[in-house]
């Protein structure tokens, strides 16, 4: 980057003189021994962006000096260029990193890269510092008398494996839950559900319980998988774009570029905010929605779309069960007078969104958190899937739904790592998956079946948005042996959840608290800090911190939100005393008795971290074992060979189809010709079959072998006495059956003739066997020869009549500002053993209409991202590059209630919540929320109640930026199929601080 500008063609000269140059750099120079460098910008009056360009300048013309001098003298160092994935969003942008004598030194972004095209966010700019961060934990640490003291890894396993084993034998398996990562990559993922599973539990979860289950639920229930269709690069074929809940100019920056791509061509983009946020900005159609309303306005828009006639009246004929039902209840619930009052939007807007989406065919959906993150975000999720199918856009390039995921592996994490009610791939807890697993994994189905108490190898467990509860609940009251008296925080915030000052009695109360993180996270803080006024800690509690490496400091695969998958290259060895979370989770194995059946078919490394040996389950090896057996979703055609090519060959994938042009890898001279890039889920067969992958599900216009598809079959053949199957004509081309059929077993293929195709060996391996429990492959790869998929071809469902609302009912928020609506749309009733828990509904929602909650406080309160950080933010805001940009948490609060306050811009205030929890931040008043809402951003933990927690962190593990979290206040509400948190739609009160 250069501060030098040329001379307008106008002829004005603004051209930087060459002498500020240089005053700026011996300034800057000269500065650091003395002050730090925010306090140099400040004092000497450098704006941001230029104080970034003077050090980026500065840092390279030291490098190249340094290199000039290197190859002068014949001492150039080893310099090698890794190629990696960006940690932070689900995009997955590429980028290189040059590594010189084991240091990284330069970071570019792949120009080749069919997704980023050679670009990248602030956060993906920034992703040297997190690699070589400087305030990361550096060695395991003890919590003694409330300060953290360093111990040795050996000391820290030794004793935390004695107190697993202590309550394992006192209270059962269960009496611990293990938190996963949405960072781990997929082997580091799929590796914990079997560890977990080996220890004997289901107490376990990860970020997307709270970000996305609700997705993954009522999309797979809609029609077969809980993923994102289409792809953020086929977005530049669509003709209109519909964003409901999703920010993502800020939270998937590059995703944009896809959709700017789609305007200059015609797009008509809208937006659909309780903000008027940045994406809003692009829009061709802004629409300010109230909070929690998202039916409403869906059904809305779906009752114009049927008055008008402009659904596609052939597709839902052969693809879609139950759509006369659906429009029987739109047209009588939702008038264009009943969506007003419900979500505020007047008919000549709802209209045009209808308008815009059907006669600018083919049109997409987009959504994310804002839709999901409620107590029917499983219904909301459906609204959206059943618009889409009324105007026939799903299976069609440029339609689709485009669900934007949140951290970089949360898709991958999902789809094989550690979920409470499933093993990887989605197989469920029955005994038949525990056996087909058994198999895969080498050891014995009744072994595994020992490791569990009675009765609960096949019960789903807590979920990590309710574990508080199931610390704090009584005994009897939860649904297993005892309460829940262990955590392991395994790469997760804990102020992405909600309920704050809960979490703090809930971790005060532990006997084990176990942290492992590269950044020791918020979780350090909030258990080393004294409990609030009246609490205690309990005096056997035990908390430790572990240092595992970032991504950058080990090798795997990662999917990106579109389902495509990319292997990361180890890019330095791990720093200080880190160790991979593979690694760790090996050397706990070892110590509770079960390290050899845990890599049984892994090929084992002597690796060498920190200062001692360490056995390592070679990651290579681990995504072998998922191509065995996740048949489910085809994860068994991403082989690391086949991966590794795509990586090396990027130049040859088309960045608008990201099909490949033809092209042999040089390295393995793998050939791509016909593939996807990533090769994208579904993958079906083995390897050797050489499936391209899949680009947009349900696709019938390409055959099976291209990457086409149809509706899965997921659901039985009939209901009510109609078919779920789809209608004749209606399957992927090519196929030898033209009308719609069941998912395919041995019996099946026999029937049809087809069992003679298999090779003996495979007959043998699928006899008695489907489609997701044959390890030959031999009924997959026979089944396609002739066409045809896998998992059926059968009608999506607008009615899912195994959900409380087969089709999708508006019910307000618990803690609703509106009385009125809470009254006509009341909530659910209260569950039991749901989750292991009993869970509130109506009960509380009744109790904030008969104490006026609504009066104390009358703002509705919701959250979302910041461009500048990611997740919980301990890792962003550790990054001194980032942490200049975003310096305090705020809340977005309109003029007008910001004036009834007396409160002015930028001046602190308590957000406070009905549960009694207030949190300390700034104000920025602004017009992007209306009167009646306020927005916090998420990504900010360190503060508590006003007070600052840094003493409370491990000496030099501290963010550089610390702030109030705002789900310290945020209230009870969890989603009544998946245990999804409410967060998107609370209440509050703003006061100045006084």
């Amino acid at each position: 980057m250069s501060l030098v500008r040329k001379t307008s063609s106008s002829g004005s000269n603004s051209k930087t003189p060459t002498h500020l140059i240089g005053s700026l750099a011996r300034g800057l120079k000269a500065a650091v021994p003395t002050m730090d460098r925010r306090t140099f910008l400040r004092r000497s009056g450098i704006g941001v962006g230029a104080g970034l360009a003077v050090s980026q300048l500065n840092l390279l013309q030291k490098a190249n000096a340094v290199e000039t001098k290197a190859m002068l003298d014949g001492k150039a160092g080893k310099i090698e260029v890794k190629r990696t994935v960006c940690t932070h969003c689900s995009v997955g942008c590429a980028v290189d990193a040059t590594v010189e004598n084991g240091v990284w030194v330069r970071q570019d972004s792949v120009f080749d890269s069919p997704i980023n095209l050679g670009s990248y966010c602030a956060k993906g700019a920034a992703l040297r510092e997190h690699g070589h961060g400087d305030y990361r934990l550096r060695s395991p640490m003890k919590l003694v008398d409330g300060k953290y003291q360093k111990i040795s890894w050996d000391q820290a396993l030794d004793e935390i494996t004695a107190k697993m084993k202590a309550l394992r034998t006192k209270s059962t398996p269960d009496s611990l839950f293990f938190i996963g990562s949405s960072k781990h990559n997929n082997e580091q993922a799929y590796l914990m559900r079997k560890w977990v599973s080996f220890f004997g539990t289901n107490n376990t979860d990860h970020q997307a319980r709270i970000c996305h289950s609700t997705t993954v639920a009522g999309v797979a229930n809609t029609w077969g998988y809980g993923a994102m269709t289409n792809s953020y690069n086929d977005m530049m074929n669509s003709k209109a774009a519909l964003y409901i809940g999703s920010n993502a100019a800020e939270a998937h920056p590059v995703s944009m570029l896809s959709m700017l791509h789609a305007k200059e061509n015609g797009c008509k983009l809208m937006v659909v905010d309780p903000r008027y946020t940045r994406t809003a900005a692009k829009s061709d159609q802004y629409v300010r929605i109230r909070s929690g309303t998202d039916i409403p306005f869906l059904f809305g828009v779906l009752y114009h779309v049927f008055n008008n006639g402009w659904e596609d009246k052939k597709y839902i004929n052969d693809r879609v069960y139950g759509m006369d039902d659906v429009r029987k209840d739109v047209m009588e619930k939702w008038t264009p007078a009943n969506v007003e009052a419900a979500c505020g939007v007047p008919e000549a807007e709802v209209y045009k969104v209808a308008e815009t989406m059907a006669k600018n065919r083919p049109s997409t959906i987009v959504w994310c958190m804002g839709q999901t993150q409620h107590t029917i975000g499983n219904a909301m999720v459906r609204a959206s899937c059943i618009l889409q199918l009324a105007l026939g856009n799903i299976g069609r390039s440029g339609g689709g739904a485009n669900i934007f995921r949140g951290h970089d592996n949360v898709q991958g994490a999902t789809d094989v790592g550690p979920n409470p009610d499933s093993l990887p791939g989605y197989y469920g807890l029955a005994a038949g998956s525990w056996k087909h697993y058994a198999t895969v994994w080498g050891v014995d189905y009744d072994w595994i079946k020992g490791r569990y108490a009675p009765d609960m190898m096949e019960k789903s467990g807590t979920t990590v948005s309710r574990w508080i509860d199931a610390v704090l609940e009584k005994s009897d009251m939860v649904d297993q042996a005892t309460n829940v008296k262990g955590v392991f925080y395994w790469g997760h915030a804990p102020n992405s959840q909600s309920r704050g000052l809960d979490m703090k009695k809930a971790m005060d109360k532990l006997e084990l608290l176990v942290v492992v993180d590269p950044y020791p996270s918020a979780t350090a803080a909030m258990a080393a800090m004294p409990p609030a006024a009246g609490g205690q800690v309990n005096k056997d509690r035990a908390v430790y911190l572990l240092p595992a490496t970032t991504q950058f400091e080990t090798k795997g695969s990662v999917t990106a939100s579109n389902r495509s998958i990319q292997w990361r290259e180890k890019v330095i060895d791990p720093l200080f005393e880190s160790v991979p979370d593979h690694v760790i989770m090996q050397a706990f194995a070892d110590r509770l008795g079960f390290g050899k059946e845990l890599s049984v078919n892994y090929k084992m490394l002597d690796s060498k971290y920190a200062g001692k040996s360490w056995r390592e389950p070679e990651p290579e090896s681990i995504l072998g074992e998922i191509n065995r057996s996740v048949w489910t979703i085809g994860y068994t055609g991403q082989t690391p060979e086949r991966l590794k090519a795509h990586m090396r060959m990027m130049n040859v994938f088309d960045p608008k189809t990201l099909k490949s042009r033809g092209g042999k890898d040089p390295v393995s001279g793998y050939d791509t010709t016909g593939d996807y890039f990533g090769l994208p889920w579904p993958c079906y067969g083995t390897a050797a079959i050489k499936h391209p992958g899949s680009p947009n599900l349900y696709d019938t216009s390409k055959s099976v072998m291209e990457g086409g598809g149809n509706f899965r079959a997921n659901f039985g053949v009939e209901k009510d006495g109609k078919t779920l199957l789809a209608e004749d004509g209606s399957c992927s081309k090519g196929s030898a059956i033209t009308t719609g059929y069941p998912e395919f077993d041995a019996a099946f293929v026999k029937k049809l003739g087809w069992w003679s195709q298999l090779t003996p060996e495979e007959q043998k391996l699928a006899e008695g066997k489907n489609w997701k429990t044959d390890l030959s492959g031999g009924i997959q790869r026979v089944v396609m020869k002739n066409g045809c998929h896998p998992f059926g071809n059968a009608k999506a469902r607008a009615v899912v009549w195994n959900f409380p609302d087969p089709i999708p009912q508006h019910r307000e928020a618990l803690y609703s500002t509106r009385p009125d609506m809470m009254i006509k749309y009341p909530t659910s009733a209260d569950k039991k053993n749901f989750w292991r828990l009993p869970t509130l509904f109506l009960t509380v929602q009744q109790q904030n209409l008969n104490e006026k909650l609504y009066e104390k406080f009358p703002i509705i309160l919701t959250s979302g991202r910041l461009v500048e950080y990611e997740g919980g933010g301990d890792e962003t805001r550790s990054n001194p590059w980032l942490a200049e940009l975003q310096q305090e948490n705020y809340v977005e609060i309109n003029p007008g209630a910001a004036a009834r306050r007396g409160i002015k811009n930028w001046d602190y205030v308590w957000v406070k919540s009905p549960t009694g929890a207030k949190i300390k931040v700034r104000a920025m008043v602004t017009e992007r929320v209306g009167p009646d809402t306020a927005f916090v951003p998420f990504h900010f933990a360190g503060w508590w109640e006003g007070k600052n927690l840094r003493e409370y962190y491990p000496t030099g593990a501290c963010p550089v930026v610390l702030g109030e979290a705002v789900n310290t206040a945020t209230t009870y509400g969890y989603d009544s199929v998946t245990m999804m948190q409410e967060t998107k739609t609370t209440m509050c009160q703003i006061e100045k601080f006084a």
